[in-house]
């Protein structure tokens, strides 16, 4: 039976144990989306993860609305990735890009235009923007023969990656952005190849992970869904039509590992009555499955690897106060608390600050 702190092998990539860092928006970029030197430390301290999925990062201007968070889709950007990723790699640790498209999820202010999504929809609330909260617009959706363009950008951002010296990718289809906005019928209304049915809706996710799995290896490359609830104003009425079709399509095409945003009733960063789907997910995808949300426990954790739905849990703001969480977990020590109010900002303060073990102990 797989121990939380045994070795894992997901597709390509040898994970030393199954605490994986959660993807995790920080945004310490600079406003031409190039990570800076401050972003070097900060996943170098973290290197002990079993794997490190990097914080969201845009695969173009269009799709990268968040300010101060980090792109793939020019040299500049991938030249500022190098030294992370070898950072991590000197730290004897493993590191993937996850790839961002916010569709509807951004402001023309930051994009320079308007947002795109799978239809004529916008989120209820307030973006954020350089010049502080405005509200959502409403998205164009993205026409037919834009499709071949999109991919290109998914392609162009996988190989930009690799030059990088990341070990492999995440496509983000999770949390209302744009691939989650073309999966769930809250907010698809389309009428063609990409709307309606679970299978034309799950279209543009199958054609993404085509595309990533060609570039970096199907056994290189992973996916995050949000299956379960409401996120960011994108919902279902059946969410196991869509998303169990959806694992099985990305287990057909070898992708390595799927990680699960799961809330439950009792969640502290988004809530749900709805039911996981992990189980059924589980039958449908043979890979490596990850599951996420709200683990701050060995026990709990342990308990969904001892009951094989899950290969990996991905903790996210455990990480953020505690860069040497597995050895805090293996040691039963106490967890660090997080900083809510500089989780965005842009300084060292709540970022590259928190101590290890061992220079509390010093």
């Amino acid at each position: 039976m797989a121990d939380l702190f045994s070795p894992l092998q997901a597709g390509a990539l040898a994970t030393p144990n199954r605490v994986w860092m959660a993807p995790l928006t920080r945004g310490r970029a600079d406003r031409n989306a190039v990570p800076t030197a401050l972003m070097i430390e900060y996943y170098r301290q973290r290197a002990s993860a079993g794997l490190i999925i990097s914080e969201a990062t845009g695969i173009s201007r269009e799709g990268l609305g968040w300010p101060y968070a980090p792109g793939l889709w020019n040299d500049a950007q991938v030249e500022a990735w190098k030294p992370v990723t070898h950072a991590v790699h000197d730290a004897g640790g493993r590191i993937v890009a996850q790839l961002w498209h916010m569709g509807r999820q951004v402001h023309s202010s930051v994009i320079g235009g308007q947002p795109v999504s799978s239809s004529a929809t916008a989120t209820q609330g307030q973006a954020h923007t350089y010049d502080g909260k405005q509200d959502f617009e409403t998205a164009r959706p993205l026409a037919l023969d834009e499709m071949p363009r999109l991919l290109d950008d998914y392609a162009l951002a996988t190989r930009n990656a690799i030059a990088a010296g990341f070990d492999g990718v995440q496509i983000h289809a999770a949390n209302g952005y744009l691939i989650d906005q073309f999966l769930r019928d809250g907010a698809n209304h389309r009428d063609d190849a990409y709307g309606g049915t679970p299978e034309n809706r799950i279209r543009l996710l199958r054609e993404v992970a085509e595309r990533v799995a060609a570039v970096a290896g199907a056994d290189r490359a992973g996916v995050r869904l949000s299956p379960n609830g409401e996120s960011q104003g994108v919902d279902d009425s059946n969410p196991h039509a869509v998303f169990v079709p959806a694992a099985k399509a990305l287990a057909d095409i070898g992708i390595a590992f799927l990680e699960l945003r799961e809330p439950g009733p009792a969640g502290t960063f988004g809530r749900t009555d709805v039911p996981k789907l992990s189980p059924a997910i589980r039958a449908a995808f043979p890979g490596a499955l990850v599951l996420n949300s709200d683990y701050t426990s060995v026990e709990a954790a342990q308990a969904d690897l001892d009951s094989g739905v899950a290969d990996a849990i991905s903790f996210g703001r455990t990480f953020i106060a505690n860069p040497d969480l597995p050895a805090r977990l293996r040691e039963g020590a106490p967890l660090a608390a997080d900083n809510p109010r500089t989780w965005y900002s842009q300084g060292a303060e709540g970022y590259v600050d928190y101590p290890a073990l061992e220079r509390e102990a010093a």
